[in-house]
């Protein structure tokens, strides 16, 4: 699915490489039949306002929503193993299920990055891709329901990525508004709390941690 990479491209770091790339991107997008019509229209969305946003205010809002916050960040480990050990050796399982595949990430790029883990997926088959996405399926509605909650066009890209892997939506509650001191304490109590378990043992009062598997359930 070449729109998986598509929709990956739309959260990457704004470039003029990017900007200009964008009709191409929406072509792709318009084109996947696995998107619904809202989907689409809030994607045209999002790239109109990044084709008509000054580089320089994209890149800010990016790094604004992306990286000052563990609610909105683009790395799964981030939600799953916080920054205990495990997530190191997550990060190795993940880079080298990528070079059996095919698929070898710059030397600068975190394997749980999901640019790159859209990529990947990009390459795969559509029956593997849906249940992998349906394992972070949580993952991607609370990033994506963070950003509706601050208003943000990005949300339309986590949106899509429940609806290619046939799940419920974003819920899309928004935040109350407010002041740049409460909002810059939110962001740092979202740093400091503690790392999101699920799977086997989520409930669980021992100090466990569970990894993001993005392989083939079985039945």
């Amino acid at each position: 699915m070449i729109s998986l990479k598509a929709l990956g491209a739309l959260l990457m770091y704004p470039q003029p490489e990017l900007i200009e790339a964008l009709p191409e991107i929406g072509a792709v997008l318009e084109a996947e039949k696995a998107l619904s019509r809202q989907d689409k229209a809030q994607l045209a969305g999002l790239i109109a306002e990044l084709r008509g946003a000054e580089l320089l205010d994209a890149q800010e809002r990016y790094v604004e929503l992306f990286d000052r916050g563990r609610a909105t960040s683009l790395h799964l480990f981030e939600h799953v193993h916080g920054d205990s050990r495990s997530r190191g050796q997550a990060m190795v399982d993940l880079r080298a299920m990528y070079e059996r595949a095919g698929l070898r990430l710059s030397a600068n790029e975190l394997p749980d990055y999901l640019p790159a883990v859209l990529e990947y997926l990009s390459l795969r088959p559509l029956a593997e891709v849906r249940d992998m996405l349906r394992d972070c399926a949580h993952i991607l509605r609370a990033v994506g329901d963070a950003l509706a909650g601050r208003e943000s066009r990005y949300s339309a890209v986590f949106g899509a990525l429940l609806s290619v892997a046939g799940e419920e939506g974003l819920s899309r509650v928004p935040e109350p508004c407010r002041s740049p001191e409460e909002e810059r304490r939110a962001l740092d109590e979202e740093w400091i709390d503690k790392p999101v378990l699920f799977g086997l043992g989520a409930g669980d009062a021992r100090p466990a941690a569970q990894v993001v598997k993005f392989v083939k359930r079985t039945p």
